[in-house]
């Protein structure tokens, strides 16, 4: 499972989300972190982050659809 961890009114993460869709990623959950303090600690600075659940490793942005599309073939 696939989580991008995002914020409210953020500029970066409409275009994480545009590469996203460019790439054809899988379903993924959005998290917005801004009313979560522990969240906020670590993602705070980095946002978007794509985070694959299953293999617990992060995707930190900037990333475009061939940095994401290889990245998702790692996890094959």
């Amino acid at each position: 499972m696939l989580t991008l961890f995002q914020r409210d009114d953020c500029h970066l993460c409409d275009l994480a989300l545009a590469v996203l869709a460019q790439a054809r990623a899988p379903e993924f959950e959005s998290v917005f972190i801004d009313e979560d303090a522990a969240l906020e600690e670590r993602y705070g600075a980095r946002v978007p982050v794509l985070r694959d659940e299953a293999r617990g490793v992060e995707l930190d942005w900037p990333f475009d659809a061939g940095r994401l599309a290889a990245w998702l073939r790692a996890a094959d």
